[in-house]
């Protein structure tokens, strides 16, 4: 089964935190905090971003960036509003490692130089320095998804009081 594993170095903001473990929980993706964060796990607003879906992650923590290379290995793509091409133009193999960096400074630059064709973005205006963090990850995980067909996912709604079949 292919699966994403998704990457937060030293989140700062621990309502994007949460939101990224909701996403996270709804598409399987493994989720990775490489410390240090700018907050306590156990923060209340970190479990309230995430609401009750906290027992549906598969989640592993580092002390720094150096230890999750140590213990992990596969293709990485690095998530930067300094990658030379976009997000969608890339074909993600299976068991990918999608790398997001804190939210005032993003990734360090000396793993961006040292990985300059695995570097990527998302595209967006001239003038606006970066999109949301937790907003970046669902997109990036949800082109994956898109190209690999939604493995393993819903991919179709149910109403309440009647069935779509019935509506015509």
């Amino acid at each position: 089964m292919s699966k994403i594993n998704i990457v937060m170095v030293e989140p700062e903001i621990p309502q994007n935190t949460g939101n990224v473990a909701r996403t996270c929980a709804a598409t399987g993706a493994r989720l990775h905090l490489v410390g240090p964060m700018g907050f306590e796990i156990d923060d209340r607003k970190l479990k309230r971003a995430g609401l009750d879906y906290w027992h549906y992650l598969d989640i592993t923590y580092y002390n720094n960036l150096n230890e999750f290379f140590q213990k992990n290995n596969g293709k990485y793509y690095y998530f930067t509003t300094k990658g030379r091409q976009t997000h969608s133009e890339i074909k993600y193999p299976d068991n990918i490692y999608l790398l997001f960096g804190k939210e005032t400074k993003g990734l360090p630059e000396e793993l961006l130089i040292k990985n300059p064709d695995s570097c990527v973005r998302i595209p967006m205006a001239n003038d606006i320095r970066s999109l949301n963090l937790s907003n970046s990850v669902a997109i990036a995980v949800y082109e994956v998804l898109r190209q690999w067909n939604y493995p393993q996912l819903q991919n179709f709604g149910q109403l309440h009081n009647c069935k779509w079949e019935d509506i015509e």
